[in-house]
């Protein structure tokens, strides 16, 4: 028999266990807990050391928002904290996992129909959005399908969520067309403003002076038609423009790559 190896994560420890104890119960499914987005991390980074990857993540809509999480009595299935190490929240996590590991499929699980985060979990790369409410043969249903690369929502959320995707098309595509009018020059200072680098830092990063900085992100700021660094880095996301590798060693000096 072919198993599922399914990672519920979810900051309310109640809920985590009582879910995981249901999914343990079906024979075709392996089921862990991880009660923070940095646990359901290292489970997730552990189970690739031990060729035991996970098949999907059930995700809490509102992770990160429980201060503390409940405790109780030893849970048939353990719950790994990790608050310790900060929070992620749910949306962060679905996107983070895409990334790293893009063969996982996530579900979020949602208190409330939200079709604006629902699409925003679509984007990040969910494949399906469940309330938490929902029979666990509706769940088990969801999972299985997945996996067979099929999206899943509830049908009041359609509407909307289709809404939602279209307008963030929209405004994705005037984004991308503010982007494209910027310099090679104004595209790295815009990507380094996206990574939080201040004016000093981007000198350093570029070689440049501070004053050729100052006139770059003036030129930025005045070819995208904001007036905070806030909202153009707002609009360098929508546009799909991510930040300055601030690890790496390869900068631009001159023209030439360094």
């Amino acid at each position: 028999m072919v198993r599922i190896r399914v990672l519920v994560v979810d900051d309310h420890r109640i809920f985590a266990e009582s879910l995981a104890a249901a999914l343990a119960a079906e024979p075709d499914v392996d089921v862990s807990a991880a009660g923070s987005g940095p646990a359901a991390l290292r489970c997730l980074e552990r189970a690739v050391t031990e060729g035991r990857r996970y098949d999907v993540l059930l995700v809490d809509a509102d992770l990160g928002s429980t201060a503390s999480a409940l405790q109780g009595t030893r849970p048939a299935v353990p719950v790994q904290d990790g608050n310790a190490d900060g929070l992620v929240d749910g949306i962060s996590l679905v996107a983070g996992v895409r990334s790293g590991q893009p063969a996982v499929r996530t579900v979020v699980l949602a208190e409330k129909d939200d079709p604006r985060r629902a699409a925003l979990a679509l984007q990040a790369g969910a494949s399906g959005w469940v309330a938490k409410d929902c029979s666990l043969s509706r769940l088990l249903t969801v999972i299985r399908g997945v996996l067979r690369d099929e999206t899943h929502l509830p049908p009041a959320l359609l509407t909307g969520v289709l809404r939602e995707l279209t307008a963030a098309r929209k405004h994705r595509t005037e984004s991308e067309r503010l982007v494209e009018s910027l310099t090679p020059r104004e595209r790295e200072v815009l990507r380094c403003m996206v990574a939080g680098l201040g004016r000093k830092a981007v000198a350093e990063r570029l070689f440049l002076s501070p004053h050729t900085v100052r006139t770059h992100m003036q030129n930025v700021l005045g070819k995208l038609g904001v007036h905070s660094t806030l909202a153009a880095v707002a609009l360098a996301r929508r546009a799909g423009v991510g930040p300055a590798d601030l690890a790496g060693d390869v900068v631009e000096r001159g023209g030439q790559l360094a």
